[in-house]
């Protein structure tokens, strides 16, 4: 699904969406999809025990996966229900915005952010992680965009659409294909890196994978998807129901195609 409404403004302006995935944090954090590993491995490999600052860290979905790599993970969340969830397990998090959270004086050898980046001032975010950064620190914030299956596709845009008219979200990309529609938030990610200075020219890292979903694991997701936190429950009920008869039409399952975009740059300067 679109994560962000054509508003006219920039997502880090958008508070209120940008914390409504806390509604449910119990549901966010069982049925979101986690991250290839072989992104990890591109981060971690040949730099063991690394220091990770996971920015929008959420209920801790990125951070266990780095620290099962190895990794000393620390989070910055500005939602304590989701942080509340990752320091369960033993997950160190403070609870701030990005821009506003004070390191005192900490270093870190990589910023990382799951799905998160594009919540954060592009130019701020950016700046903040150079300040952090060690030198040949790296900055990489990725995102999950999938894709659904052309047979199914249309008939879930269409129900979307049909139970909800009036969104702003363009319930279409599933179709026309959302990596597409991503990159214009992937150039504005590497612009701002550029504009606060302090890295290396920014790259893009592509990894392709699969997931198969059941019905009801999917309908359990879609309600965590920025479209739909903040629907009344008849609205997210009829939402579902389209998107269920949909998925039970093509035989109770399907297997999404996700596409894990990271967008890197390596802080200058010497050890």
């Amino acid at each position: 699904m679109p994560t962000m409404p054509p508003s006219g403004r920039e997502p880090h302006q958008l508070r209120a969406l940008a914390e409504s995935f806390g509604t449910d944090a119990e549901r966010y954090d069982r049925a979101r999809p986690r991250y290839p590993d072989a992104l990890v491995r591109r981060i971690t490999t040949g730099r063991s025990g690394l220091d990770v600052l996971d920015v929008g860290c959420g209920t801790g979905i990125v951070a266990r996966q780095f620290r099962a790599a190895g990794c000393a993970v620390l989070g910055v969340e500005p939602d304590a229900r989701m942080a509340e969830i990752a320091r369960r397990d033993g997950g160190a998090v403070e609870v701030a915005t990005f821009e506003d959270w004070d390191p005192a004086g900490r270093e870190f050898d990589a910023v990382v952010a799951g799905t998160a980046w594009h919540w954060i001032d592009p130019v701020a975010g950016a700046a903040k992680a150079a300040r952090v950064l060690r030198p040949g620190g790296l900055l990489a914030p990725f995102w999950n965009v999938f894709r659904f299956p052309a047979a199914l596709a249309e008939t879930v845009a269409s129900a979307c659409q049909r139970a909800l008219p009036d969104s702003p979200f363009d319930f279409t990309e599933m179709t026309t294909g959302a990596l597409e529609a991503y990159q214009g938030a992937f150039a504005k990610v590497a612009d701002g890196i550029r504009a606060a200075g302090g890295f290396g020219e920014p790259e893009q890292w592509r990894f392709d994978w699969e997931w198969t979903y059941t019905r009801d694991a999917w309908l359990d997701q879609m309600p965590t998807q920025g479209p739909f936190t903040r629907l009344p429950p008849e609205a997210l009920e009829q939402v579902l129901a389209g998107v269920g008869a949909a998925i039970d039409a093509v035989g109770g399952g399907f297997t999404m195609r996700y596409a894990t975009v990271a967008v890197t740059a390596v802080r200058g300067g010497s050890a």
